[in-house]
């Protein structure tokens, strides 16, 4: 039997997905490989310069590629709906499976499964991002019925920027906004090495964190029917 085939469309800036989700999957063996393809993102912002680098026909030529490969499950491993609002994912997802006929998802709507499956309900929010963006992806979650009760972000533009961030700078961020009525920490940038520290920042703030990238590499696993545990990264990705 082969393994399970993951394939994932990243921004082209981006240069942590590819070795923490690599990381993740190496704990599983031969069971699953990871492929990727890129689009061109460099920058961050709700100018129409930045929004109109994220559109379904950019991400539906990603994913022919990467249905060349013959993977089980295609996602967008980017967060953008987060911000220009969980229809932009939802027409993505509906493109890439009407194209390839490939089950699809997104960062954004793995976060928010993952959040239902922790039972987070009110949560802080951290982000590298502007504070327009920062609230843009407040108001989305809330439209969701999760509730952001604290916030913390960096106020970065620059795309590439986000992967430069100290751990320690990252392990703080996400302690900021651990507050008595949060149930967990929701994590919005795939580019934020934030997958490092989940499991101290778990262990100290004693709630669940929930990381973009990390979610999308469960979510693509369940996809994939792959439900082995992978220890390492939080409770998301360490329960069955």
């Amino acid at each position: 039997m082969r393994p399970a085939r993951i394939g994932m469309i990243t921004p082209s800036s981006n240069t942590a997905i590819e070795p923490i989700t690599t990381r993740i999957f190496a704990a599983l063996g031969e069971a699953v490989t990871v492929h990727f393809t890129r689009i061109r993102v460099t920058h961050i912002s709700l100018e129409p310069s930045s929004l109109d680098q994220f559109t379904a026909a950019a991400m539906t030529e990603a994913a022919r590629l990467l249905a060349d490969a013959r993977v089980d499950v295609i996602a967008w491993n980017g967060t953008s709906g987060a911000w220009k609002g969980l229809q932009t994912d939802r027409e993505i997802v509906d493109r890439i499976q009407s194209e390839t006929g490939i089950p699809a998802t997104t960062s954004t709507l793995d976060l928010l499964e993952a959040c239902r499956r922790l039972g987070i309900t009110r949560c802080g929010l951290a982000t590298p991002y502007l504070p327009e963006v920062h609230e843009a992806i407040r108001r989305t979650l809330a439209a969701e019925d999760l509730e952001v009760v604290a916030s913390a972000f960096l106020g970065i533009t620059v795309n590439h920027e986000f992967a430069e961030v100290p751990l320690p700078r990252i392990e703080a961020l996400l302690a900021e906004v651990a507050l008595p009525a949060a149930d967990g920490i929701a994590v919005v940038c795939t580019n934020f090495p934030a997958a490092a520290v989940v499991d101290r920042v778990e262990a100290a703030t004693a709630r669940p964190v929930v990381d973009t990238l990390a979610a999308t590499a469960w979510r693509t696993l369940r996809l994939a029917g792959v439900r082995q545990p992978v220890r390492g990264f939080g409770q998301l990705l360490a329960r069955p």
